[in-house]
């Protein structure tokens, strides 16, 4: 398990950006935006103090609230379908923007698993270590068990964990089949899943224009662009919706296949069939049961070792 394709790439260009013809607000809009976005960072500060003396469901009520407050400051609406997780899990998600964060946390305050880099951001890195994020060193390989031991402890102590697991951003736009990362998601932080007997819930990202309907890239975070014009294009934005989908959790069985557990996660996030695995046999499918209230999975393959 140790440099397993560690730095992912996605296929996206600057032609996965939106043109210049999209529907904008007002600069006066823009400007009113930006001030209630400062004034969520410096909520946000005042939280790094407060969060650590917290009780567990205070702490997640108050990130939860936080969250939406700044996605709200932005002019961006969420929209959530299915149950979200009341207790410990793995939560799975695919990756298109910085925007993403505040997503997962608005539907199910986590603890995240973040670059080593967002630690030294101004705000955003203070709120993260107080809220608890796990950091991995992508340029230490050989650090890799070591930081998936520290999630399946976090997991094993009763506390959500959220992990973008393609590694990367892409544009996010479902027929952009060659624009996702390469080789889809990464198995290495199911493991964690595995070891700790904790539930794997995939979580559908995507975003949308609230006038047309159809799915956007506004939002999308991508290559060598600055997190500055990425921010100003979704001020700019007009009827920008987040939708996330809260799809049904896939229970491990003690030994289960962590690369199977990755790409039935990847299923049921991008709706695609199971990719196999190199020397693995497929085997029958097993339905998945959603709870109530949760969007259908896909059929997952006893290869996973599914418990009920």
């Amino acid at each position: 398990m140790s440099a397993e394709l560690w730095r992912p790439t996605a296929g996206c260009g600057p032609d996965c950006l939106p043109g210049a013809r999209r529907a904008e607000v007002s600069l006066g809009r823009r400007a009113a935006r930006l001030l209630g976005l400062l004034g969520m960072m410096l909520v946000g500060a005042g939280l790094v103090v407060l969060l650590p003396v917290l009780p567990a469901a205070e702490r997640a009520a108050v990130v939860r609230g936080w969250a939406r407050g700044t996605a709200g400051a932005l002019g961006v609406r969420l929209a959530v379908r299915g149950r979200p997780p009341r207790r410990r899990a793995l939560l799975v998600a695919n990756h298109v923007s910085w925007l993403d964060v505040l997503a997962v946390l608005a539907v199910a305050p986590a603890r995240l698993l973040a670059k080593r880099e967002v630690r030294n951001w101004p705000v955003l890195g203070l709120l993260a270590r107080a809220g608890g994020a796990l950091f991995v060193d992508r340029s230490r390989p050989r650090d890799l068990p070591r930081t998936v031991g520290r999630l399946a402890t976090t997991l094993r102590a009763g506390h959500p964990v959220a992990v973008f697991p393609e590694g990367t951003t892409w544009c996010g736009v479902a027929p952009s089949a060659g624009c996702r990362p390469r080789r889809g998601f990464r198995p290495a932080a199911f493991q964690a899943a595995i070891d700790a007997g904790a539930p794997v819930v995939p979580l559908r990202i995507s975003y949308r224009s609230a006038a047309t309907g159809a799915t956007t890239t506004t939002a999308a975070f991508l290559g060598d662009e600055t997190l500055w014009r990425s921010v100003c294009r979704v001020l700019a934005a007009r009827d920008l919706v987040v939708d996330v989908v809260v799809t049904a959790a896939l229970h491990p069985a003690p030994g289960a296949d962590r690369r199977l557990l990755a790409r039935a996660a990847e299923s049921a996030v991008h709706l695609l069939p199971p990719r196999p695995v190199a020397g693995r046999p497929t085997l029958a499918a097993v339905p998945v049961v959603a709870p109530p209230g949760s969007a259908s999975a896909p059929a997952v393959g006893t290869g996973l070792g599914l418990a009920a």
